[in-house]
């Protein structure tokens, strides 16, 4: 499953500030580990069922997201064995949670603690920096998750980017 087949929202209907305060329509719009706009992870793993604590497909966060489900990762067998290894069952679904239960290739929310504990432990899955919240950076540093980036060369045009406009900002100031 990719990504990129998985768009399955209507960004008119889409506002994430954070809060999941769905009445509002204005608000500061969540924000990557790159500072960009954060991408959709997965709207529809399977039977319409979206990722995220919300379960919008994006990674957002908010008060109630004690996990901090901030990281848009792609699930591998070795990753789900060591999951439920450690205590965390990811591949058995929870329907009173619209968990449908992952497989290798399934695109999913991860908690950012997961994440890094998998880092340390040398089982962290793959992820997708522009799908994966900023305050994932509360966990690990950017240069780590860079290291596992499945959209790394697309980030990087991205940061380039921003580096030329900061440059030229920098210069519109300075003179």
């Amino acid at each position: 499953m990719t990504r990129e087949g998985n768009d399955n929202y209507d960004e008119e209907e889409y506002d994430d500030d954070d809060n999941n305060d769905e009445d509002e329509d204005y608000g500061p719009q969540s924000i990557n580990v790159l500072g960009t706009p954060l991408e959709c992870c997965c709207a529809n793993v399977r039977n319409g069922i979206g990722t995220g604590f919300y379960r919008n497909g994006y990674c957002s966060t908010g008060a109630d997201d004690l996990g901090r489900h901030t990281v848009c990762v792609q699930v591998t067998d070795d990753f789900l064995t060591y999951s439920k290894n450690v205590g965390n069952d990811l591949s058995t679904p929870v329907p009173q949670y619209l968990f449908p239960g992952l497989q290798e290739g399934d695109i999913w929310c991860l908690c950012a603690q997961r994440w890094v504990q998998a880092y340390n432990d040398g089982m962290a899955p793959k992820l997708y920096l522009q799908a994966t919240h900023e305050k994932t950076l509360t966990y690990v540093p950017i240069e780590i998750l860079r290291m596992y980036a499945l959209d790394g060369n697309e980030a990087d045009e991205v940061k380039q980017s921003l580096d030329e406009q900061r440059a030229k900002l920098n210069d519109l100031f300075n003179d």
